[in-house]
């Protein structure tokens, strides 16, 4: 049985940005299609912004799973679990 492919969006605090990178290639080679919101360099950025941004496209189904990397996990998770039909946890 073929692996199907999903829609996921993907999501980082700075402490995450260099997995990000690797984590979308090897998606993305497995026939996912990825959508990178962020962040897009290595500084330190406002996280909950793109948590909320993740946990959003999965909310309104523009994505069938998201991805948060977060230096400690907790921020993103609690930021998620605040949109309808979305649920996070720390792994």
């Amino acid at each position: 049985m073929a692996d199907e492919a999903m829609r996921i969006a993907i999501g980082t605090d700075h402490g995450g940005f260099h997995l990000k990178d690797r984590l979308i290639r090897r998606l993305r080679s497995r026939g996912h299609r990825v959508r990178d919101l962020g962040t897009f360099s290595p500084e330190p950025c406002d996280y909950p912004q793109i948590g909320a941004q993740v946990a959003e496209a999965v909310s309104r189904r523009q994505a069938q799973r998201g991805v948060l990397l977060c230096k400690s996990g907790g921020g993103m998770a609690i930021v998620a679990n605040r949109f309808p039909g979305v649920r996070a946890v720390v792994c």
